[in-house]
């Protein structure tokens, strides 16, 4: 067995904290910078070039790459050989996105309490997701997910007969009443299958993924590039100024359902796609 003090976790999630809202991931930066060259409009030219230079300001200068800070969201893999020493490990969590964002000078946009909304005054609780793999080490991946995509986020128990053709207008729609409100051009988090709440969790953790790389599975694979084709013929364009480039990927994640059942979410991320990660 291998021992962690969970120190160690908050000052890694302290760390990741800051760096996901500083600095843009390397396969975002190349996926805006591609978008820019596939982008008809001058309008829409334009905004993507002030979204890379916005994007070089934030890291040199270790500012928010946006003043939406988000609410972060931590996906834990904890191998079955660790034992946790100290907090547990969601106290540890939360301890890090505490100090993280007070020193980082990060906003803090979490109310504690959904109706009375009384900020809790440093981004906790965070949302927590941990499951158990072999092994003897631990993953921390977090997003600071902003409230202006999460809002335009959508999700819908489609008949099974509906198909790939009722997922294909479903997301149209869900991009199309979004229009300008989760800052295009965007990503989108399709998840489909399980049931209610296992599609949208799907749909959040697909936006974890590498945009440099294909889905494993050639079906899916078309269909994200189907998906973000039929995206750009909506004509949003970037920030909403009209243009090809409203879509800068869809990312699908899937799992087996009831036979009754063919649930799909959608989590729309903005183009500050920011997530970091780390292994202990």
């Amino acid at each position: 067995m291998r021992t962690i003090h969970s120190d160690q976790i908050t000052q890694a999630i302290k760390k990741l904290a800051q760096e996901a809202n500083f600095d843009l991931p390397q396969d975002v930066k190349n996926t805006i910078k591609e978008a820019k060259k596939n982008e008809t409009s001058p309008a829409g030219k334009n905004v993507l070039d002030q979204l890379e230079k916005n994007a070089q300001i934030a890291k040199t200068e270790q500012r928010p790459i946006c003043q939406d800070t988000g609410m972060a969201v931590v996906f834990a893999e904890l191998g079955q050989n660790i034992v946790i020493e100290g907090q547990t490990i969601e106290g540890a969590i939360n301890e890090g996105i505490r100090q993280g964002y007070a020193e980082g000078f990060l906003r803090k946009s979490v109310v504690k309490d959904p109706l009375n909304r009384k900020n809790t005054q440093d981004n906790t609780p965070a949302i927590v997701y941990i499951k158990q793999i072999p092994g003897n080490k631990l993953t921390l991946k977090l997003a600071p997910k902003g409230g202006g995509a999460e809002n335009m986020s959508r999700l819908k128990m489609l008949k099974p007969a509906q198909g790939i053709k009722g997922i294909k207008e479903f997301v149209k729609e869900t991009v199309e009443l979004a229009g300008a409100n989760p800052c295009p051009p965007i990503i989108v988090g399709l998840g489909i299958g399980g049931n209610f709440e296992k599609s949208a969790l799907l749909a959040k953790k697909a936006l974890f993924k590498n945009l440099d790389k294909k889905h494993s599975d050639p079906f899916y694979a078309n269909l994200e590039e189907d998906l973000k084709n039929e995206i750009n013929k909506l004509g949003i364009g970037p920030q909403g100024f009209g243009g090809t480039q409203t879509c800068l990927r869809v990312l699908i994640e899937s799992f087996p359902c009831h036979i009754a059942s063919l649930p799909v979410a959608i989590n729309l991320q903005c183009h500050a796609a920011r997530h970091k990660e780390i292994i202990i």
